[in-house]
């Protein structure tokens, strides 16, 4: 392990919903909610160098659920819903100079393009046998919500804090009568903390992000979603002095239930994580030093929401 760690590491991080999926009695209106878990993790409150600098990331999804009830009488109804999405995230940030509360400020703004796709089938089965089937399928292709996001970061010796505020702005592609979306046509509000150790003697890192959603209504359906925790979580350990392997994982849980007309008193709070993989890699650009990162996630313990799997690529690059 070299002396010291490249000091462009990955800067804010990318916040956006990707999809919004057709709503069978699941958490958050239509499956999915403000925050994309997994969002953040490795050097999440590491300091950046002053400046401007670019994140570009490619998102792919696919997740899916299935439900089987059963009434009294014997009638069977199963719900299939399947919701694959690929995104690209672009994210350009800036780093001040001047300390604020003697901390390291920086600025970001996230906007997104991307395409997702919803197959919906349910069939009924009554007691003597009978199947009656219906499907449905919808996909769009456009632009997401905006996620401006401000971030303060302070650092003593290994030990590195985070604190930071983001909004999402409803500026995406949204049809109150499509099951595909790439906006969701409410403001929302989160704010966290977060923690990074990193030991550059022994190339080892850690990071947590703890954060908080609070979601405005959808003027347009009557619906708000929950508020909800999350958890983004990050170890790697450095194989030479630009190579990192490692783990990462989520959890999503959602601490209030669903508002809108009808739900009463239907419990609908969800639930999700993730696990898996990750590798990083430093590379020189002319003077600047630029970060990829590769990383996946299998998703389980899901409730009231689509799970499945997950992967990013990102790039970090520094102007």
């Amino acid at each position: 392990m070299k002396k010291s760690l490249p000091v462009r590491l990955p800067g804010a991080a990318l916040l956006a919903a990707a999809l919004l999926a057709a709503s069978h009695a699941r958490a958050d209106e239509g499956g999915v909610g403000f925050w994309l878990p997994g969002q953040m993790g490795t050097f999440a409150a590491v300091r950046n160098d002053p400046g401007w600098s670019w994140t570009f990331s490619g998102y792919h999804a696919y997740a899916n659920s299935e439900t089987r009830k059963q009434n009294k009488n014997g009638r069977v109804r199963d719900s299939a819903l399947s919701t694959p999405s690929d995104t690209l995230f672009i994210a350009p940030a800036y780093t001040f100079a001047t300390p604020v509360a003697g901390a390291q400020a920086a600025v970001s703004l996230t906007g997104l393009y991307g395409r997702t796709d919803v197959y919906d089938n349910e069939s009924v089965t009554s007691a003597r046998g009978r199947t009656r089937s219906a499907s449905s399928d919808d996909n769009r292709s456009g632009v997401g919500d905006l996620y401006p996001m401000a971030t303060l970061k302070w650092q003593r010796g290994s030990h590195h804090y985070l604190a930071y505020a983001t909004l999402g702005m409803p500026t995406g592609d949204y049809d109150v009568n499509r099951a595909a979306n790439l906006g969701l046509n409410h403001w929302s509000y989160d704010a966290g903390g977060g923690y990074t150790y990193l030991n550059e003697a022994s190339g080892t890192e850690f990071s947590a992000v703890l954060g908080m959603t609070i979601n405005q209504k959808n003027p347009d359906t009557e619906y708000r979603n929950g508020n909800d925790a999350h958890l983004d979580v990050s170890l790697s350990q450095f194989l030479n002095e630009n190579v990192h392997i490692g783990l990462v994982g989520y959890a999503y849980h959602q601490l209030a239930n669903d508002s809108a007309p009808g739900i009463g008193r239907k419990d609908l709070k969800s639930r999700v994580a993730g696990l898996g993989p990750q590798l990083g890699y430093f590379f020189k650009v002319g003077k600047n030093q630029w970060y990829a990162n590769l990383k996946a996630y299998d998703e389980f313990d899901a409730r009231n929401r689509t799970a499945g799997w997950n992967a990013w690529l990102s790039l970090f690059a520094p102007i």
